[in-house]
């Protein structure tokens, strides 16, 4: 039995979703679907559910407070200087700092990461699910997660 269970907790496994209030639905998803691909699985007037492989983001109508400013997300993507030019086309301003981060239209601070450099990784035939299974972690990527047990 692990510590964690001996303790009487439960052990964190992953994020499954995020959910996000906007000020609109269908402006939610063109405002993201101009610049990411994914499904949309659910969308009424009030909410939408849209797929990165297994995990989604869930937005909500009713935003209401300001922006965001060290509170934010981050989005793993395949090809980040593609996000960037579709972003800039989009007349997105980023955010000062070492990140790719910027306010979405309804005040939602969103960093966008390459999955190749960070540590988080999806399981191989979730990549291959999601026609994505050319991806491959750099030489820094792996060694964090060595240096944590959890790769060869």
């Amino acid at each position: 039995m692990d510590e964690a269970a001996t303790l009487g907790k439960a052990r964190a496994v992953g994020i499954n979703h995020v959910a996000l209030e906007v000020g609109d639905i269908g402006a939610a998803l063109d405002f993201y679907g101009a610049f990411l691909d994914f499904e949309v699985a659910r969308r009424s007037d009030t909410a939408a559910f849209v797929y990165f492989g297994d995990q989604f983001i869930n937005f909500a109508k009713g935003r209401r407070q300001g922006p965001d400013e060290r509170r934010h997300f981050g989005i793993a993507v395949d090809d980040k200087d593609l996000a960037r030019r579709r972003l800039e086309e989009l007349g997105v301003t980023f955010l000062d700092g070492p990140f790719m981060d910027f306010l979405d239209p309804w005040g939602n601070r969103v960093e966008i990461t390459t999955y190749a450099k960070i540590q988080f990784t999806k399981a191989d035939h979730v990549l291959r699910g999601m026609g994505l299974a050319h991806l491959r972690k750099t030489p820094a990527a792996l060694d964090e997660l060595r240096d944590k047990g959890m790769a060869p």
